[in-house]
């Protein structure tokens, strides 16, 4: 018997044994901080080139690098770049796209200079193609596409000056040879993104200016092998803003495209020389906003037909459009999200997960066809009885006031998760502890697929509510703008309503709930300690922002207007600022915060998390502090994801009083009080 098969039925055997009855919090579980980094690694952009299939993979054990695997025809697989070779892109600051291959050679940028490489088959290894920029990554590359003669990429680049200022970054598409030669084909616009090439020769495009963000108002443009430039789709010159994502160009010349014109980001096509149509509107968003470079919500198949995901009900669908009629045939597969789709001749390879499997790279066939999983989840060694299964709901919240500009809408939607242990129940009459769960972005949306950051607290007893407020992405533009001008208001409704039901519905304990964020999540989640006291026991704030206005003030290119839109434009509306700020309230902070920061981070400077940690020991409001040397935005370090989540364990443990697992033995952060 193999050790993973041993290992499985020894799961299976002890879930059958008699359960035992703790105190919510303290179960023991099998789903530790170890388990959850142990050879874990993210999945990002697939490629299909030729027989072959590659992919990247973000690998927490070895400092978060991201390594190119090749799977091979005969089912092979093989690691491209060794140590210290990462192959990610800081354009943006959020990256992605940093790579791409065609007939064997790939090209990316380096993380450690961001300088564009090129390896060819048979090659003992990186050749640089971009010259030393003048400036430590000061010339940032990203988006890659070989052009069809194979003898060049075209990308869009990032240029930072002497001056460091973010007004001073210059974002171009360009197109550079193997020898580095490069030529600047767009230039002028805030922002682009997506070059794409169409097969005589036209170049298409995405660009937006400030104060918009691509999912905004983001023009789809095309220029012509003569040199006629067009606005196809998108931007402010239409009745209402439109945003534009995901161009991709059919044989045919047909370009086709996503667009949120219906409320949604629906499926459009441009036929050569005609107007943009629309052809697929599922009532939910085919696509997403692009915070990274490489998304692909839908792909074109060889004989014509387009394959696509959707969302509907917290669960993604993959259908095939009908070639006569344009309906959607789902494609029957066990799992609830598809990203990073790409065609394999009939087939579509794609990213994929679900309740009970993490993320794994599938070649799906979609008339019938076979199904091959290309590249396989962690094997986690646990029965599935393990895993608490998420349900969507939607709550009532307080409505907007069409008076303020913005939708009346008076419902939010999140994934909730049960507390789940085979081997352990809660006392009679006692409910479990909640944790509110806050995604980033703003416009990120809660995932059903098995995430073992949530199943490390489900198994131990709390409840989890990853709460979809307004502002999420996958309700469509109305509910996505529902938080412009909001934020810091809307959320935070959202989050305490979800809160307030689930505990009025009895499900959860009301005197212990929580709430934790990252980024975006953990402004709201100190927003609401905040200005909403009393609802929450305790609550983390992973790089989370506490001064808006030192956010608006001093942060990178890409977001540097970004607050313009969801509180008010900066300086002119500093007001507004200081009034949202959980920074300039601190004296209505009094709830225990654990606080994680990165001492990297270019996105929420590591300031922000002092200056919040300051204002707690002046109070001597119970809190903990981590700071975590060499991270960026976002932690990748297995170690620090480690400490991280076993620091937020042991802070809810000693502030909402329950005990730790000894056989973990995890070490109890120190709370300052």
């Amino acid at each position: 018997m193999s050790v993973p098969a041993a290992r499985r039925l020894a799961t299976v055997l002890t879930v059958t044994q008699a359960t035992r009855t703790l105190p919510y919090g303290s179960w023991p579980t099998p789903v530790t901080s170890e388990l959850v980094v142990r050879a874990a690694a993210r999945l990002g952009e697939v490629v299909v080139d030729g027989t072959d299939v590659w992919w990247a993979e973000s690998r927490p054990s070895e400092g978060g690098r991201t390594v190119l695997v090749r799977r091979s025809a005969d089912g092979s697989t093989t690691d491209l770049l060794p140590a210290p070779w990462n192959a990610r892109t800081r354009v943006h600051e959020y990256g992605g796209a940093a790579w791409t291959v065609a007939a064997g050679t790939v090209w990316f940028t380096d993380f450690a200079d961001q300088r564009l490489y090129r390896v060819d088959p048979g090659s003992t290894g990186p050749v640089a193609v971009t010259p030393e920029p003048p400036l430590p990554a000061g010339v940032r590359h990203a988006d890659l596409r070989v052009t069809p003669d194979g003898g060049a990429v075209v990308a869009v680049r990032e240029t930072h000056t002497a001056g460091g200022a973010s007004a001073d970054v210059v974002h171009e598409v360009v197109r550079i040879g193997r020898d580095g030669t490069t030529t600047v084909l767009v230039s002028g616009p805030d922002f682009v993104s997506d070059p794409r090439l169409g097969p005589d020769g036209s170049l298409a495009w995405l660009q937006w200016q400030h104060p918009d963000m691509p999912w905004d108002a983001a023009e789809l443009v095309v220029r012509s092998p003569d040199g006629t430039e067009t606005v196809v789709a998108g931007g402010r010159s239409g009745a209402r803003p439109e945003s534009v994502v995901q161009p991709v160009w059919g044989a045919d010349g047909t370009l086709w495209f996503l667009a949120d014109r219906t409320d949604v980001w629906a499926l459009y096509r441009r036929r050569p020389g005609g107007e943009p149509e629309l052809v697929f509107d599922p009532g939910s968003d085919i696509g997403g906003p692009a915070w990274v470079f490489g998304q692909s919500r839908f792909t074109l198949l060889d004989d014509g037909r387009v394959a696509l995901a959707y969302g509907r009900e917290g669960a993604d669908r993959l259908a095939v459009l009908d070639r006569t009629d344009g309906t959607a045939l789902e494609v029957d597969l066990p799992y609830a999200s598809f990203g990073r789709l790409t065609a394999a001749g009939g087939s579509v390879v794609c990213v994929a997960g679900g309740p009970v499997s993490e993320p794994v790279v599938l070649r799906a066939g979609v008339d019938d066809g076979p199904t091959e999983v290309l590249r396989p989840a962690r094997d986690l060694g646990l029965d599935p009885a393990w895993f608490s299964r998420p349900e969507h709901v939607t709550f009532p919240t307080v409505a907007g006031d069409p008076a303020d500009g913005g939708p009346a809408i008076g419902e939010a939607h999140a994934l909730v998760y049960p507390p789940t242990n085979p081997r352990v129940s809660g006392p009679a009459g006692d409910l479990p502890p909640l944790l509110v769960v806050v995604h980033g972005g703003p416009t990120a949306a809660a995932s059903p697929v098995l995430n073992t950051g949530v199943q490390y607290w489900t198994s131990r007893g709390f409840a989890v509510a990853d709460v979809d407020y307004r502002g999420s992405t996958g309700y469509g533009r109305r509910y996505r703008d529902a938080l412009q001008g909001r934020w810091g208001i809307a959320d935070l409704d959202d989050v305490v309503s979800c809160a307030r039901w689930l505990a009025g519905q009895g499900r959860v304990d009301p005197d212990r709930m929580a709430i934790r964020g990252g980024s975006a999540g953990g402004y709201t989640t100190l927003a609401a300690l905040t200005f909403r006291p009393g609802v929450f026991a305790a609550g983390a704030s992973h790089y989370g922002v506490a001064d808006l206005a030192a956010l608006a003030a001093d942060t990178h290119s890409f977001e540097s207007r970004y607050l313009d839109g969801l509180i008010a434009p900066w300086p002119s509306g500093a007001a507004v600022y200081a009034e949202r700020s959980p920074i300039h309230h601190t004296d209505a902070l009094g709830t225990p915060l654990a606080v994680f920061q990165g001492d990297e981070d270019a996105v929420v400077p590591p300031e922000q998390a002092e200056m919040i940690v300051a204002a707690l020991r002046a109070k001597d409001v119970p809190h903990a502090y981590l700071l975590f040397p060499g991270e960026q935005h976002g932690f990748r370090k297995a170690e620090n994801i480690r400490a991280a989540l076993d620091g937020e364990l042991s802070f809810y443990a000693q502030v909402l009083g329950f005990e730790l697992p000894a056989e973990e033995g995890i070490e109890a952060i120190e709370v300052v009080r």
